[in-house]
């Protein structure tokens, strides 16, 4: 029992020993020795003159971290797209030094060594009044239910989880909030050992779109796939695919059926970088297609290159708190050259590459690939289609590499951010409703209304409805709380004026 369960057991027995007799003080006694462990003597010292709870001085702290290091945070964390500070923290060196060697940030050195020895605790705190929340989208899964028994299930036999090339693969539907009709999808691949994602859109949802889509990914792939675990879909379940990974010698399984935590490393991709970047809203259509192509190139780029992720390394269970410890942060690139699988020549390369790239310039890029896929989303009709071609925005990975960028916002402003969208409804003509959908209850009687209203402004609906009951009997339905059918104060003089004109 740790020494904070103690006192709090202490403070509980306490009103109980001094109100009990001399035996049941020796019962309560007996109980908190054998519950704490403490010498006996020591235990009757602590029940008889229990020590007074410090009292918790609050009082504010100095800051100390300046703006200078504050908006350095701020701009590293918007760069990184929002990710929390325990991985947004053990990656700032390396970011730190992209901005810096691009021009978008300049520290003292002070500065630098002030926010390079910053905890996450402390970041978050910082951060904190920038959270935002997210949402979740709709299923659209079907079983594939003729090859289950030829495709096994995955167990810890079949896969080296500590081997790059064994993925976990799945479709999200951009469908909006129906699932009929003809929409996008994306087939998402993760690597289970180094968090490598590779998203790519899909036209239709059926087996040879997936197909050709897998061939295209192993092109994308630095590394060659070995492995490939899917849940229970027709899109994959199918004998082209199952001769397809026979062929190439790819180990093929699948989840337990109606069990989503089987592929929980590609859920959370799901989740977290196609949900949170492309949004809820349905997309179809080839200038879809092509656009949401060229968003998934760049943010394949920023996946891998500049969002750090951690693995959980060990988890205890200690009662009903399970307690979790996570490895450093890294991002998919740094797991994968840290595991030396690749050849020399194709890690300087990759190297090479990151270090070119300018994350912030790269993050402005995405959020204009971003707007152009939604500005389609929202368009409807032949006035989408006259715009294609002027709202169509490619993907430049030499303009991402330029050096020397100037950002006017920089540091005071921060760059656009890649936002999660929200899920919109269907624009809609701006003509008016001006007509009715059934029949008005209250026809005939305007007039009276008005001039009820007209003497007594301050008559109640409640009591104009309850005179209407009494001057039309039958016409409108009393109410159960109704006090009575007399008239109420609009029955004084125009309720009786309007009875004599209309019974």
């Amino acid at each position: 029992m740790s020494y904070q369960s103690k006192r709090e057991l202490l403070w509980q027995m306490v009103p109980r020993y001094r109100e009990a007799s001399s035996a049941l003080k020796e019962v309560i006694l007996d109980e908190f020795v054998a519950a704490t462990g403490y010498a006996r003597k020591y235990a009757i010292r602590l029940l008889n003159h229990p020590a007074e709870q410090k009292r918790t001085i609050t009082r504010p702290r100095a800051a100390h971290y300046g703006p200078e290091v504050q908006q350095a945070l701020y701009l590293a964390w918007t760069v990184a797209n929002h990710i929390c500070a325990k991985r947004l923290v053990p990656f700032l060196p390396t970011l730190v030094a992209s901005l810096e060697q691009h021009g978008h940030l300049h520290l003292s050195e002070r500065g630098r060594a002030e926010l390079l020895a910053m905890s996450p605790a402390t970041a978050d705190r910082i951060l904190q009044p920038y959270r935002r929340q997210g949402k979740h989208g709709i299923a659209t899964t079907r079983s594939g239910t003729l090859l289950k028994k030829q495709i096994p299930i995955r167990t810890f036999q079949d896969w080296s989880e500590t081997r790059p090339g064994f993925m976990e693969a799945d479709l999200v539907a951009h469908c909006g909030t129906q699932t009929d009709g003809s929409y996008l999808s994306t087939l998402t691949l993760t690597d289970i050992a180094t968090g490598w994602t590779e998203m790519l859109p899909l036209l239709n949802r059926n087996q040879e779109d997936v197909m050709a889509a897998l061939k295209r990914v192993r092109q994308l792939l630095p590394f060659p796939l070995l492995g490939l675990d899917t849940d229970n879909g027709g899109e994959f379940i199918n004998m082209e695919l199952l001769a397809y990974c026979e062929q190439e010698q790819i180990t093929f399984t699948r989840g337990r059926p109606k069990r989503s935590n089987d592929q929980c490393y590609i859920e959370q991709k799901n989740g977290h970088i196609v949900r949170q970047i492309v949004g809820y809203d349905r997309f179809a259509g080839e200038f879809s297609y092509r656009q949401l192509t060229e968003l998934y190139r760049a943010l394949r780029v920023y996946i891998n290159c500049f969002q750090p992720s951690m693995k959980l390394q060990e988890k205890q269970r200690d009662g009903e708190k399970v307690h979790k410890k996570y490895d450093r942060a890294q991002t998919p690139m740094q797991r994968l050259l840290a595991t030396k699988s690749l050849s020399k020549k194709k890690g300087e390369e990759l190297t090479r590459i990151t270090q070119a790239l300018d994350p912030l310039r790269l993050l402005q890029q995405l959020e204009q690939l971003q707007k152009a896929l939604f500005r389609h989303a929202l368009a409807l009709g032949r006035e989408a289609e006259q715009n294609e071609a002027s709202a169509f925005q490619s993907f430049s990975a030499r303009q991402c590499a330029e050096e020397s960028i100037p950002h006017e916002g920089i540091p005071g402003t921060p760059p656009a951010l890649l936002k999660k969208e929200q899920k919109r409804r269907s624009q809609r003509s701006g003509r008016p409703h001006d007509w009715r959908t059934r029949k008005d209850p209250f026809e005939g009687t305007w007039d009276d209304i008005t001039n009820w209203l007209r003497v007594q402004p301050d008559l109640t609906g409640t009591e104009i409805f309850h005179t209407l009951q009494h001057l039309y009997p039958g016409r409108y339905r009393p109410t159960l709380d109704q006090p009575s059918s007399e008239p109420c104060r609009a029955g004084s003089q125009q309720a009786a004026h309007s009875s004599s004109r209309h019974l």
